[in-house]
């Protein structure tokens, strides 16, 4: 995907907010997601850790967006919300299957597969690289206001008005084109 194809990352259009680390040992910041994060291989959300959020903060989000999917709107691959605020972790796996790991409390929306939890990437054959852009919120509410039934715009349009600080970390995946 050429760089005049590759659309604008989802916090361009929101207020700027202090900038937090995000850190992971299985995604590299600019780097290829491995086969863990693929939707037909491991399909398992990477291992998030973060440090240096405001003081304020008073829960977490963490999302997953592909701005480069041909859809017009992207794709939300993951959102998840209601993380207390003591958590600065969650493991790999935290936003797969059984959601072990996950704190008490932490609330998952459907992703754009139609499913409550990380679903993996997923291009399709020969579009070029996605890029895959793992977020994290610092909250000032302890709670959001969404419950799990929401779609990842209204945690969207939520964290726009309630967003304390942001990291991200970007990493790219692609299929190469089929023959």
């Amino acid at each position: 995907m050429s760089e005049l194809k590759r659309r604008p990352l989802p916090h361009d259009f929101h207020p700027q907010v202090p900038e937090f680390t995000v850190a992971s040992d299985e995604v590299a910041p600019g780097g290829t997601l491995g086969s863990a994060q693929v939707y037909a291989e491991g399909n398992r959300s990477p291992q998030l850790r973060w440090e240096g959020a405001p003081a304020r903060t008073k829960s977490y989000a963490v999302t997953c967006f592909d701005p480069d999917a041909p859809t017009g709107s992207g794709f939300w691959h993951w959102s998840l919300f209601d993380i207390p605020a003591s958590v600065t972790e969650l493991p790999a796996g935290a936003g797969s299957g059984a959601m072990a790991g996950l704190p008490e409390g932490a609330v998952h929306v459907r992703n754009d597969y139609g499913t409550q939890d990380f679903g993996g990437a997923a291009p399709p054959p020969g579009d070029g690289p996605h890029r895959y852009v793992f977020t994290v919120y610092a909250v000032d509410q302890e709670k959001l206001g969404p419950d799990g039934d929401a779609s990842p715009a209204v945690v969207g349009f939520n964290l726009r008005f309630h967003t304390l600080g942001r990291a991200q970390l970007v990493a790219e995946f692609e299929v190469p084109a089929e023959g």
